[in-house]
């Protein structure tokens, strides 16, 4: 509230009710900046060398589940490394026991198919029948055959073949 000091008729000084917008502009810039540095650092980043597909790229959703399997075998869903004894009660634990939630499986192209089926094993046995495999896209993996894309980038494409029904 602003008291203008020029005098009135009457002797009352007049009140003008504006608002001073500077600062509430200022902390929305600084909240804007703050999110743009913080949200290139929420991706997944495990290293995968992905398969190449030929399939047409499905749209992605917003917030995938990624389990992944790596050379040396072990499982990771999302960042997190996880025991292959461990892989129900933690996707329970990552998808609020949805069982309708898509899981999206990434394999290095060195695991063996068996280690791969077996891994879709345990997600049918935990009840998880959504299952959509991914895979880089054929013309990009020929550009760069030696480095695996992060998990936030568009390359890795789901084939929509590949899903479980």
């Amino acid at each position: 509230m602003a008291i203008k000091l020029a005098s009135s008729s009457d002797g009352d000084l007049d009140e003008h009710h504006e608002i001073n917008v500077t600062p509430f502009i200022d902390v929305i810039l600084v909240l804007l900046i703050i999110f743009m540095v913080a949200a290139p650092l929420s991706t997944v980043d495990v290293n995968v060398d992905l398969p190449t597909s030929t399939a047409k790229p499905s749209p992605r959703p917003e917030k995938p589940l990624f389990l992944t399997i790596k050379p040396d075998l072990s499982l990771t869903l999302g960042d997190t490394p996880i025991a292959r004894t461990a892989l129900g009660p933690a996707l329970d634990a990552a998808t609020n026991s949805d069982k309708q939630q898509r899981i999206f499986v990434r394999g290095d192209k060195t695991v063996p198919y068996g280690s791969v089926m077996e891994m879709m094993n345990l997600l049918r046995e935990a009840g998880y029948l959504k299952i959509a495999l991914v895979g880089l896209d054929a013309g990009q993996a020929a550009a760069k055959p030696s480095e695996a894309p992060a998990a936030g980038s568009k390359a890795p494409t789901v084939s929509p073949s590949a899903s479980a029904p």
